[in-house]
């Protein structure tokens, strides 16, 4: 069954807190992602590039969200996208720890 990712992100309620890009290791590679995250969850997404530009030579007039920090709006105008990469995380169900660099 298909999942809407628009339910996901349409809550009026919600916030946006915070959104950026990483570098997560997984076991044998490491992987371009982009966290998005809200007053209540953690979304994690994978960045993707669309090998074909948006229909038409003025990419100007694609329409983004203006909360999205400028180096996303850019990379969406570019024909980028991100997927999500798994279920969103509960900020109650997150644990952080402190890691000490390699």
């Amino acid at each position: 069954r298909e999942n809407s990712s628009e339910n996901v992100l349409s809550s009026v309620n919600r916030l946006l807190l915070h959104e950026g890009r990483l570098m997560l290791a997984e076991s044998t590679r490491l992987l371009d992602v982009y966290l998005f995250l809200f007053d209540d969850f953690l979304l994690i997404t994978k960045i993707k590039r669309n090998k074909k530009k948006y229909g038409g030579s003025d990419t100007s007039l694609i329409p983004v969200c203006p909360s999205l920090t400028p180096e996303l709006q850019t990379f969406i105008r570019e024909g980028g996208f991100c997927t999500v990469l798994d279920q969103p995380i509960p900020l109650d169900r997150l644990i952080l720890k402190n890691v000490e660099p390699i």
